[in-house]
């Protein structure tokens, strides 16, 4: 007479196998997936050539996008080398000379002017400050954004030209700050222009700032605008 679990081990091994992508499975295992008997080579392909065909019989049903034959033409690689070599050198020569408009609102506006002494000399990076925004390509929002200075925001923004960067620096510009829930002030210069960067504190520090200066410089290093119309245009 054998043991409850002498049993269960010669009931396991009568229990046939299944050959499932090269694995051995029990019919009990594949049970729950619905897969019984003959179904399986349906439902798992156990060879290659299976696999082959059931990958362009789901690329038949679900449709396949066509292949532009030009896309990896020589001269299409050779256009798309010569975008990107444009790309890093105008990415080098704006990263390189980064002029920002001051638009200085509250208490760091004193931080902003700080990182442009001669302790830290922002001019050292090629960052130097302009009072017109027709000649800058940055703007750095330094403070508390009111409801009465948005429009004036948005209108010096419109007035840069392109390309264009927002930084924002402090906890004030970021989302309000410290009059977040003040009747009277916009909870965040991102509702009224775009931001590529924010600088956090109440007010960062002047090396915080510069920092943000540097990411930015990393940010527009990273961009690809003339390989990205040609590709569009290719299409």
């Amino acid at each position: 007479r054998h043991s409850p679990a002498c049993a269960m081990l010669t009931h396991a091994a009568r229990r046939p196998l299944l050959s499932l992508g090269g694995a051995t499975l029990r019919s009990k295992t594949l049970a729950p997936l619905g897969v019984h008997g003959g179904r399986l080579a349906a439902a798992y392909p156990t060879t290659r050539n299976d696999s082959r065909d059931a990958s362009s019989r789901a690329a038949a049903k679900f449709g396949q996008l066509a292949v532009d034959p030009l896309a990896n033409s020589p001269s299409v690689q050779g256009a798309e080398y010569v975008m990107t070599q444009f790309d890093r050198l105008a990415n080098w020569a704006r990263k390189s000379s980064m002029w920002p408009m001051t638009f200085g609102l509250a208490c760091c506006a004193v931080e902003m002017m700080h990182a442009a002494a001669a302790r830290y000399d922002m001019d050292r990076f090629g960052i130097l400050f302009r009072a017109s925004p027709r000649q800058s390509d940055v703007m750095i929002v330094a403070g508390t954004l009111t409801n009465k200075m948005a429009p004036a925001l948005r209108k010096v923004y419109d007035q840069m030209p392109e390309p264009r960067y927002v930084l924002s620096m402090g906890s004030c510009a970021n989302g309000g700050g410290y009059y977040h829930y003040s009747y009277s002030v916009v909870r965040g210069c991102d509702r009224i222009v775009p931001v590529d960067i924010y600088v956090p504190g109440c007010p960062p520090t002047a090396e915080a700032l510069i920092y943000g200066l540097l990411q930015l410089q990393k940010k527009i290093n990273r961009e690809r605008s003339a390989l990205n119309w040609f590709q569009r245009h290719i299409q």
